[in-house]
């Protein structure tokens, strides 16, 4: 597996809030809700995400916003627009005032706002929120920005309007069938995304072109859990180990062995999630010896232990 692929394979939504949502101007939506992230997409119409601490951005029809939270934030018809709804965690919404709105603005299946399909001039939203930060691969939150906006003209992809359609459907499975197609939406923004010239990518992963430093990281990821050294890195990818430690640290920021530990506790701090793991479990499958060894390594590059780190996820 290569190291993107490794890193796209995080998302695993569980029972994910979406929603189509038809609002007419003047329009204002005080985003509060807390999760870890978020998928925001313009079917028709035009909105426009403002940030708290940075400039405001509009969003055209096909145009997606990826943010990452918990920080709040607005999506209104117009920065100006003061908000008229707020989004509490759970989905939640109110007035600015706390009247509950939830009841007044559904207008169906998935569908919630303050006019019928066919208002003249109204926007239509897609919005789809992981709520749960497990559902999130922790490598993922940490190298992407804290919002991301893909143009429509910068990839080409059926699934938002196969999400549109499945939106409307109530059929056996159909949550599960929803979660799967938020995860491949994710994905492909993802993607397309890291290969724009303006996108902040991590060292590793412009590394990855690279044909010693590429081949490394395709072993580390490939074999996570494999007793690694810089040597045997080294004989694998034909050059000698002081060349590959030096080419490794200047492209990818961090020693080998760094990266490999990090890579290791991260891939821990997801797997700890799954409801049946175990410590011992999860540290042979990324390459520790025993419980201790990863709850020792866990603690001191986290700050907390495996067994906090998994009551948390549960909590």
């Amino acid at each position: 597996m290569d190291p993107l692929a490794r890193l796209l394979d995080g998302p695993r939504a569980r029972d994910a809030f979406l929603l189509r949502s038809i609002l007419t101007p003047p329009w204002s939506l005080r985003i509060e809700d807390r999760a870890p992230l978020t998928v925001a997409s313009v079917v028709r119409g035009e909105a426009w995400l403002v940030p708290d601490d940075d400039a405001a951005v509009r969003l055209g029809p096909g145009d997606v916003a990826v943010i990452r939270g918990p920080h709040p934030y607005t999506v209104a018809d117009d920065p100006a627009t003061p908000p008229r709804v707020v989004i509490h965690p759970g989905q939640r919404c109110a007035t600015p005032e706390g009247e509950s709105l939830s009841a007044a603005m559904a207008l169906g299946l998935r569908t919630w706002g303050d006019r019928t399909d066919d208002a003249a001039g109204a926007t239509e939203l897609f919005t789809g929120v992981y709520e749960f930060e497990g559902e999130i691969n922790g490598r993922l939150s940490r190298v992407l920005p804290q919002r991301l906006v893909l143009p429509a003209d910068a990839w080409d992809s059926p699934l938002l309007p196969l999400l549109g359609e499945e939106l409307h459907r109530d059929a056996p499975g159909q949550q599960a069938l929803l979660d799967r197609l938020l995860d491949l939406l994710l994905t492909a923004v993802l993607r397309a995304w890291f290969s724009r010239p303006e996108a902040e990518v991590p060292g590793w992963y412009r590394a990855q072109g690279d044909p010693v430093v590429g081949a490394a990281l395709r072993l580390l990821h490939g074999e996570p859990a494999h007793p690694w050294t810089v040597a045997a890195l080294a004989a694998r990818t034909g050059v000698s180990r002081a060349a590959l430690a030096r080419r490794f640290s200047d492209l990818v920021g961090e020693p080998p062995m760094t990266y490999l530990t990090d890579l290791r506790l991260a891939l821990a701090a997801d797997l700890l999630r799954e409801p049946d793991a175990t410590v011992a479990a999860v540290a042979r499958q990324v390459g520790y010896g025993s419980a201790f060894a990863l709850s020792a390594a866990f603690k001191r590059e986290r700050g907390i232990s495996p067994q906090e780190h998994r009551a948390a996820a549960f909590g």
